[in-house]
């Protein structure tokens, strides 16, 4: 009973399987089912075989380099006395139609990048047949160079086909905007602001690194890179680095989507009146000079600013500049802080001589008035004194 039951399971299968219709040239996978001592036998799925000559499949020495159960790619040739023959090596009229074809039906073809010519790249197709591929279709990473795909097997879209296949025009671009697009709407689908990815740096600009997160790229500013000011993205980056960043923006109208390594830093304002409370001091350092004062930066991402007015020391100056160099050290001292608005309102130490300097005028005018005599003092204060 149950192998009756296998049969006729067997026999439904087989019922409903549909042969596959083959267009001269046509590219097909299809897995050896057996190897004899001439053909090699290939199951295409749905009712469908064929055969291919053994010696195809033999290298240089003779010696087989595939076995039963191996997934081949081959193209249909024809049907003799029956049996539907390929091969795995197109060439002649078969080529032709094979190349044809692709043009017509927009099927990516395999060609071998030879050299570099005149205003773009010859790439060999289908064994003899050569194809001009412009630079502007031959999508050369950013930052490489027409080198890095010489003597590549690659894909290419047929974009100009004339002359029974003498003139052949291809395209790389056009796969690679295609991949792409099927991974923009992959990622669509899960890609959400404000989410952490890990990506791979795949450039270095002045203005930021391209990572490539999923497939595509996304931009990390340098403004994004840290807390702190950051002079040089190479001093923070290398090319095929990995590193995690949140996802700040997404603009697919613009195909834009910016990182933030800095989001997934703790903010240094968090507590950053703990940390620099009301006349506290501090050493920092002389990040910028601006007309109306000096940034000071204390730590990481946390500036303060001592006013023009706190520079001058009872002095007239029309530019920090004029007491400050940019990267100096200084020490200062707290006057007010407002985490929400980011701010901390700075003052300059003043070096102890500069300090007894700002009592001096103080002083002067307390002598030039006079104190008077140790009587006259404490007459002032008693009583007794304004009575006698």
């Amino acid at each position: 009973m149950m192998e009756e039951e296998k049969s006729f399971a067997e026999l439904l299968e087989a019922s409903e399987r549909k042969p596959v219709r083959l267009r001269q040239g046509q590219s097909v996978e299809a897995v050896i089912a057996k190897i004899t001592s001439d053909w090699v036998f290939i199951d295409l799925g749905g009712k469908t075989e064929g055969i291919v000559e053994r010696n195809e499949f033999l290298d240089k020495e003779g010696q087989l380099t595939v076995k039963e159960g191996d997934t081949v790619k081959v193209y249909f040739l024809s049907s003799r006395h029956g049996e539907r023959v390929f091969t795995t090596r197109v060439s002649g009229d078969a080529a032709r139609q094979y190349l044809e074809e692709a043009w017509r039906n927009a099927i990516p073809v395999e060609g071998i990048v030879e050299k570099e010519v005149k205003g773009g790249l010859e790439v060999r197709i289908a064994g003899t047949y050569r194809a001009f591929c412009p630079f502007s279709q031959a999508g050369i990473p950013r930052g490489e160079t027409a080198a890095a795909l010489m003597g590549q097997r690659i894909p290419f879209i047929i974009i100009e086909y004339g002359e029974r296949g003498r003139r052949l025009v291809v395209s790389r671009r056009r796969i690679l905007e295609e991949e792409e697009r099927k991974r923009k709407e992959a990622i669509k689908e899960t890609l959400r602001e404000g989410m952490v990815v890990t990506g791979t740096v795949k450039s270095l600009r002045d203005f930021g690194a391209f990572v490539d997160i999923g497939g595509i790229e996304a931009l990390l500013p340098v403004s994004e890179v840290g807390w702190g000011r950051v002079e040089d993205i190479r001093d923070r980056f290398t090319v095929g680095q990995t590193l995690e960043a949140l996802v700040l923006g997404i603009d697919w109208a613009r195909d834009r989507i910016t990182l933030s390594v800095k989001g997934t830093l703790p903010d240094p304002w968090e507590n950053v009146e703990t940390r620099y409370p009301d006349g506290s001091r501090h050493r920092g350092t002389v990040a910028r000079l601006a007309d109306f004062g000096a940034f000071i930066t204390l730590e990481p991402g946390v500036d303060g600013l001592i006013p023009i007015s706190r520079l001058a020391r009872g002095k007239k100056i029309r530019h920090p500049r004029e007491v400050l160099v940019q990267g100096d050290p200084i020490e200062v001292v707290v006057e007010s802080s407002d985490r929400a608005k980011r701010r901390l309102s700075l003052s300059p130490v003043l070096p102890e001589e500069e300090q007894e300097d700002s009592f001096r005028p103080f002083l002067q005018q307390r002598g030039a008035r006079g104190f008077g005599s140790l009587g006259d003092m404490m007459n002032r204060k008693s009583p007794k004194g304004k009575k006698d």
